[in-house]
Parts: structure tokens; sequence; C-alpha cells
């Protein structure tokens, strides 16, 4: 395990921002520009397969992803980019140290473009919903834009996304999604064959 502290932290967190990081895998991941994946634990069918469309999408196109890719969408979405050879950072609800690595990371972790990557101490090592609230805007403070599968109407994971387009952050939402209120508030719409578009300008 190694230590750092990268700057976006403090631009975006402040005070509140971690004074360490613990990590596995290759920093230099973290100098590029990353974009960060949510969804809500529940998505509806047709967000799954537009979901399915845009992580295929970002593999292809070698957009580094980050993400805590716990819920069950977020986790299907991790298996299919890890089937490529772009950077992800995956960040856990809670310390790294003694963390048991799936096989499928470890290949990919040898091979420099899989960092795990966490705010939490060794004393931290079960995932709780602080923990997890605290995550996703570590997550958050690290992309520089969001890509949001779906946000379920009155979720922790639409809270979320309220908090960060009022810090003037970018986030999308599939274009399917058409009745979020999330839009009105300022989220962008995006359909699969376009996303890579938006995030290579």
């Amino acid at each position: 395990m190694n230590r750092i502290i990268p700057p976006a932290l403090h631009r975006h967190l402040g005070d509140q921002a971690p004074t360490e990081l613990m990590f596995l895998g290759n920093p230099e991941v973290l100098k590029g520009r990353l974009l960060a994946l949510f969804c809500s634990v529940r998505c509806p069918g047709n967000l799954i397969l537009q979901t399915y469309d845009a992580a295929r999408e970002l593999r292809q196109a070698q957009i580094a992803v980050i993400g805590g890719f716990h819920s069950p969408m977020e986790k299907e979405c991790l298996r299919l980019l890890l089937r490529g050879s772009q950077p992800i950072v995956v960040c856990p609800a809670r310390s790294i140290e003694q963390l048991r690595l799936p096989r499928e990371w470890k290949t990919p972790i040898a091979e420099g473009r899989l960092l795990l990557l966490s705010p939490f101490s060794a004393k931290q090592s079960r995932t709780t919903l602080d923990l997890a609230r605290k995550r996703n805007h570590f997550v958050a403070a690290l992309s520089e834009e969001i890509f949001v599968a779906h946000a379920e109407a009155g979720s922790k994971t639409e809270a979320f996304c309220r908090t960060w387009l009022q810090a003037g952050k970018r986030i999308y939402l599939p274009a399917d999604d058409r009745h979020n209120p999330l839009f009105a508030e300022g989220a962008v719409a995006v359909r699969p064959a376009e996303i890579r578009t938006l995030l290579l300008r």
C-alpha cells in the first residue's frame, strides 16, 4: 500500500478533503481526465440496456472511469470495462488494507490500468452507509464529469446529483430517462452513441 493526495480533492472538498489516501496500483491514472459513474440500486429495464451500451462506448473510446462500483448496475459496468484496456479507478467504501482482491482485478492492477483508491483508515474495514456517502463525494471530487445511469426519485443518488450540479459539476443522464427532474436542474441528456463525442471534446 502507498499514500498520495490529489490536489483536486482540496479544490472541491476544502476542509472536508481527506489528509491521506491509500492506494494499490498505478497512481499515474489520476493525472488523466476521469469520468465518474453512478447508478441507484434499482434501475429500470430500458435504462439497463442504455447503460450497457454506454459502458461499451466508454470502453471502446478508452475513457478512464472512476467509481465505487457497488450497486448492481455499477458492478455490471465494471465487469464490462475490465474487458477493455482503459484506466479504471475503484474506490471501495472502506479501507483497502486487508481487502481481498477479486481474481479478475489482479491482472489489470499488474498492467497498471486498474487503481484501488481509498480515503479510509485501516480501522474503517467495513462498508457503512456513511462511508458510502463520503466515498461518493470523494469520487465526484476526483472526476471531471459524472455519468449517472439512473437516479431514482427521492433516492440518495438524486440528492447527491443535486449537490454536485449546484457545485457546477457536469452530470450526464441517459436521454431515455426523460422525466427525471434533474434535467430541469442542469443535467445533460446523452445517448450511448453520443457519449464518446461529448466526453472527448
